[in-house]
């Protein structure tokens, strides 16, 4: 009994003492603040049961006074921290201390003391407005430094010193004009730097050399528009680069191309208004391109992608203008899995670009205003075992018959194989206003089957093909217009005119120089008959400046026996001559010339025309045809006489010349003509007298042969 007695005291006292201790480790937590172990991972990525002490958003104006020993993460985020009196080094085992959304104003209010341990400093969302020389050099082993979101506008030459062992460092969202590579000099193991939304002037040549070892550079919103070809020179090591939010109205391939290890490029949201042949040249490693979000891309160029071998994700999504992207635009992407195209103006995409691409798993072609016509027949066709993301978002806008259908439920056999040319309106605008002296492009692209060919035409109704020669126009092959130093005298209409054989489509845009318009001339729309046939009447008519593109419109007068038959075409609006065919002989027919101007006049104008019946077209052909014979025979009768008058000159010339020459054979004329043959052909010869030998033969004849 009295063992037993013994053994409960000990329990009861062993347990009284494990309360004690508890309650003394729980007295060392701060009031108000959690203290436990949570996951935790170093800037490494290690995995980690870390000691806690969660004191965020406590409105605490000091660091509490005592932690416990053991803690290895320290979380003071949102409250009011001014200054940090009281160093920490007490702490052997810290590894991170998040001191983001206080009031710290100085770095050199920071102090810390030595902590050897410590990986991740957070102090984003403060006042600090410099960084002083060694102002963190007793950070020996910091990996991870988050400076973002400050007032920093200045940075001393030695501000990092001491932290050779940094990895990460963010220093976006302050007010640095501009960045210096000293720097980074004491930064030799750095693995990514994130310096954007800084009103950065300018990015000069070899900013970033120092950082050898980086790995990813962001450099968004900064308002950059150009950089230089040599700023990234030394980023050897470089994977991924961020240029999103930026102004380049071009893709900054001259700087890129000296990424040799680039793997991910972020282009998006910038104002490029095409991806052109050459923007991506020997970029072999790269992997993922994002080109999304922006406003001003119409299309994707004849191999704007071409020779990227390691490329396996294409994100071109939500660029309201992107309508069209060239059959050949991808080339030589033999592991591209996913093409991601959704959200965008384009109202087909080409069986060319899918069948480019060996490799290609998947497209996303959703929330597009799908032409369901002759460009995309093949995704109907089950000849792919591309799988589309998203199907039940993938609507018919055009023609009219499909509007509102899935692209996949109509029948590839109720498309036509070929089809009118559709220029787009989104990269087209109606009217544009530019400043004399500055240089504008007109962008043009129309999907069809086949390819159309495309043309300009300016306001003085010059026709502009690809690649002419002009001081002031150049035409790409896409469709793109470049005017060159424009005045108020290339102010006015210019049309894009997209043709093949089964016809053309054309869109026009007005531009203003300096405000100023060309107002059109108020001339009356006049139509003449040129010429009027059996089968055919040649018409034409007066175009004032600023029309658009005539609809001509003819048909047959009724009469008891046949009713009316009506015809239509449409011209491009540079051409003022019309030849009406296939008409029927000696029938009256009414033809009517429609133009409408970008000053909203519209004009029409009607003639009455009556062709020409069999009969007298056989008169008509007869009469011509003993003209033509007379015609022919007078020729004939002129062409002899000359070449009579000619003969009789030149024989006349040659005797004449000789008998100059050779004066002898004038005293020999008047002799000659008195001998007898014989002796004429002996002073024939030239030069030389040639004596010729005459056989007699001698024939007997009979007595009374006479």
């Amino acid at each position: 009994m009295k063992d037993i007695s013994f053994a409960d005291y000990l329990l009861v006292g062993l347990a009284v003492t494990t309360l004690v201790l508890a309650a003394e480790e729980r007295v060392s937590c701060p009031k108000l603040c959690v203290c436990e172990i949570r996951p935790w991972f170093s800037p490494s990525s290690v995995y980690m049961e870390a000691p806690t002490v969660d004191c965020n958003d406590l409105g605490l104006f000091n660091l509490p006074m005592r932690l416990p020993s053991d803690t290895q993460v320290v979380l003071l985020q949102t409250n009011n921290i001014a200054k940090i009196e009281r160093p920490l080094d007490y702490l052997p085992n810290i590894t991170e201390l998040d001191l983001s959304q206080n009031n710290l104003s100085s770095i050199s209010d920071v102090n810390i003391g030595h902590l050897p341990q410590l990986l991740s400093l957070h102090m984003e969302e403060n006042w600090i407005c410099a960084l002083p020389d060694n102002s963190l050099s007793q950070l020996t082993n910091l990996q991870e430094l988050y400076l973002n979101h400050n007032l920093i506008s200045f940075i001393s030459p030695e501000a990092f010193r001491g932290l050779q062992s940094l990895l990460r460092l963010h220093l976006n969202s302050n007010r640095l004009q501009s960045i210096k590579s000293e720097w980074f000099e004491p930064l030799p193991n750095l693995e990514i730097l994130i310096i954007g939304e800084n009103p950065v002037l300018s990015i000069q040549n070899m900013n970033f050399k120092p950082l050898r070892n980086l790995r990813s550079l962001v450099l968004t919103r900064m308002n950059l528009s150009h950089i230089p070809d040599d700023s990234l020179l030394g980023l050897d090591n470089l994977e991924s680069i961020s240029f999103y939010d930026n102004t380049f109205p071009k893709v900054p391939h001259g700087a890129l191309r000296n990424l040799k290890s680039l793997k991910f490029l972020d282009l998006n949201k910038n104002p490029i208004g095409r991806i052109q042949r050459g923007d991506f040249l020997d970029m072999l490693h790269l992997k993922e391109l994002g080109i999304n979000s922006m406003p001003e891309l119409v299309s994707i160029d004849s191999f704007a992608l071409n020779n990227l071998p390691e490329l396996t994700k294409i994100e071109a999504t939500s660029n309201p203008k992107l309508s069209y992207i060239h059959p050949n635009a991808f080339c030589r992407l033999p592991r591209l899995e996913t093409l991601m195209l959704n959200g965008n103006a384009l109202s087909a995409l080409h069986r060319i670009t899918v069948e480019s691409l060996p490799n290609l798993r998947e497209v996303s072609m959703h929330s597009n205003p799908i032409r369901c016509d002759c460009v995309v027949r093949w995704m109907n066709m089950n000849k792919t075992n591309i799988r589309f993301m998203e199907p039940d978002s993938l609507f018919c806008v055009e023609p009219p018959e499909f509007e509102g259908q899935h692209v996949r439920q109509v029948h590839f056999r109720e498309m036509m194989e070929i089809c009118l040319p559709l220029i787009s309106s989104e990269g087209l605008p109606t009217q544009i206003s530019v400043e004399s002296g500055r240089s504008v492009s007109l962008h043009c692209r129309a999907f069809a089957e086949p390819e159309p060919d495309i043309y300009w035409v300016t306001p003085s109704g010059r026709r502009v093909i690809p690649n002419a020669v002009s001081a002031r126009f150049y035409m790409h092959p896409e469709g793109t217009l470049d005017i060159y130093d424009i005045t108020e005298s290339e102010a006015g209409l210019y049309t894009c005119v997209a043709h093949n054989l089964v016809g053309a489509d054309l869109k026009s845009v007005s531009v203003e120089v300096n405000g100023y318009f060309p107002q059109p001339v108020n001339d009356s729309l006049n139509v003449n008959i040129e010429s009027v046939q059996t089968n055919s009447v040649l018409i034409s008519w007066n175009a004032s400046h600023g029309s658009l593109a005539p609809n001509i419109k003819w048909y047959t007068m009724p009469t008891a026996n046949h009713p009316t038959v009506a015809f239509t075409a449409r011209v491009t609006s540079d051409v003022t001559v019309y030849n009406l065919t296939h008409l029927s002989p000696a029938t009256q027919y009414k033809v009517c010339v429609d133009i409408h101007s970008i000053h909203h006049k519209h004009d029409t104008t009607c003639v009455n025309v009556l062709t020409k019946g069999l009969e007298q077209d056989v008169k008509d052909s007869e009469r011509w045809d003993m003209v033509l014979i007379a015609a022919f025979g007078v020729l004939f009768i002129v062409i002899s006489v000359a070449c009579f008058l000619i003969y009789v000159f030149m024989r006349n010339h040659c005797i004449y010349g000789e008998l100059k020459r050779y004066p002898s054979k004038m005293a020999l004329m008047s002799e000659t003509s008195q001998q007898s043959p014989f002796t004429r052909l002996w002073i024939s010869g030239k030069r030389m007298p040639a004596a010729v030998e005459v056989k007699a033969t001698v024939i007997n004849v009979l007595d009374n042969a006479f």
